[in-house]
């Protein structure tokens, strides 16, 4: 009962389309996420993700759920998650992600998974990492170690958004560093973020990640643009 009158004053609306859900949906609409643009780059041992890294960064396995189009249903979800404070979308994603992943064979031996961390200035204006809870799920879905202590932002710079290529890439050289090295030594780590396009900023983390001994390292996006 008392969850019926929320619903009536508070009603559940998808992130995608804000149309009202269903007692049977949550988060996304049948209808969405039907037309969410899915890659199945990890079904189908699809290279497009990791072929951003190459000759750039050593990079075991790469993926991403999503394609990421202008004015589309995942720009919508991105939007709601990074602006609107709807961190349940990066819980929909990382469980849908994560439970994909669990059956690949390129993921199975993955230790523990990292996000791309936030500056502090930034996670305390913001209240939350974007790409935490996503971290968060795939780490449950894959019975591993979410580990959001060892790879620290140290320098805090404007949007990305509207720079080139060679910007995003040296604006993004030494603003990252690590901490308990110890933590990761030795173990295979699962890198995750929202969305990428250059590849610029993950490659940075993924530098400063293998300065601890014996690390591989493996990423998983949100979404690809």
């Amino acid at each position: 009962m008392f969850q019926s009158i929320l619903d009536l004053f508070f009603p559940k609306v998808c992130f995608a389309c804000h149309l009202h859900l269903s007692d049977n949906e949550l988060y996304v609409c049948t209808n969405c996420r039907h037309n969410l643009p899915v890659t199945n780059y990890h079904l189908e041992s699809d290279l497009t993700v990791l072929k951003t890294f190459y000759g750039r960064s050593k990079v075991e396995h790469a993926t991403a759920l999503l394609r990421f189009e202008k004015k589309g249903i995942t720009q919508q979800l991105m939007h709601q998650l990074k602006y609107k404070g709807q961190e349940d979308v990066g819980v929909f994603l990382g469980k849908w992600l994560g439970l994909e992943l669990k059956t690949v064979d390129d993921y199975k031996n993955i230790d523990a998974v990292i996000p791309v961390p936030l500056h502090k200035k930034k996670l305390k204006k913001r209240g939350y990492n974007q790409v935490a809870k996503f971290a968060e799920e795939i780490a449950k879905q894959l019975e591993i170690e979410y580990i959001d202590n060892v790879l620290i932002k140290v320098s805090n710079v404007s949007s990305q958004v509207n720079k080139n290529r060679f910007s995003r890439w040296s604006n993004n050289e030494e603003f990252f560093t690590i901490q308990y090295n110890e933590k990761i030594s030795n173990k295979h780590i699962l890198l995750v973020d929202d969305i990428i396009t250059t590849g610029a900023t993950m490659e940075a983390c993924i530098a400063v990640l293998h300065k601890a001994n014996n690390v591989k390292v493996s990423v998983a996006c949100m979404a690809i643009a």
